[in-house]
């Protein structure tokens, strides 16, 4: 908006090119949601900045006023999945307050995200991207890692270093069903869904309860 609340005008750069389908003014979120796109159709390393700005009809410099290169707007899709997922988890209902409940109903939400949501669980996890550039990335992670650890953090209390077992190899468990998942491992359509969460969810609950074979493997000597 102007000063006076008129409309600010698109650059040149950001006019439409002759046939292209963009005609609306936030081109910041149409290249999000053009990158989605992409992401869906090439997977996540088969897209181009060149390429959403033909998908869009823009002009190759348009993408520049809004994103400083592809990392930029990686990361700005890994926002939008990590608010996605932020939503999911909200969504998922645990039995009970206690943590390992929580942590199941989180594992359950990480399966489901991934087999409906590819496109973003492949930009969050397929990617090397450097948290560390990017401040609204590292703050989009937060109500996640909020709610992981401190669950965690209840069921190892006065143990860090259970908890940093512990957290460790639920992730690899729920990463590993999800993975396995799209890969179609366990075949294909809600039923392979529906099992490879009920699968996730139960062996989240497994691994908290053997956490203390955990601790025990922590501390053996490592073979020679």
């Amino acid at each position: 908006m102007s000063p006076n609340g008129s409309p600010v005008s698109p650059t040149a750069s950001e006019q439409p090119a002759k046939g292209g389908r963009y005609h609306h003014g936030d081109l910041r979120a149409a290249l999000v949601d053009t990158t989605i796109d992409l992401i869906a159709e090439r997977g996540v390393h088969g897209f181009s900045l060149a390429e959403a700005s033909r998908r869009l009809g823009v002009t190759a410099a348009a993408p520049y006023r809004h994103f400083a290169d592809r990392d930029e707007l990686l990361a700005a899709v890994a926002v939008r999945a990590l608010a996605v997922f932020t939503a999911m988890l909200e969504a998922e209902p645990a039995d009970t307050q206690a943590p390992e409940q929580r942590l199941a109903a989180m594992t359950r939400a990480y399966v489901h995200f991934a087999a409906e949501q590819r496109p973003l669980f492949e930009t969050l996890f397929g990617t090397a991207i450097d948290k560390s550039r990017y401040p609204e990335l590292v703050r989009a992670y937060e109500p996640v890692d909020k709610l992981f650890m401190s669950s965690v953090g209840e069921i190892c209390e006065n143990d860090p270093r259970g908890a940093e077992a512990l957290a460790a190899v639920l992730e690899a468990s729920a990463h590993g069903h999800a993975a396995l998942l799209l890969e179609g491992e366990y075949g294909q359509g809600p039923d392979a869904v529906r099992v490879a969460v009920d699968q996730a969810a139960g062996a989240t609950l497994a691994l908290i309860e053997g956490r203390k074979a955990l601790a025990t493997s922590a501390d053996s000597p490592a073979r020679p």
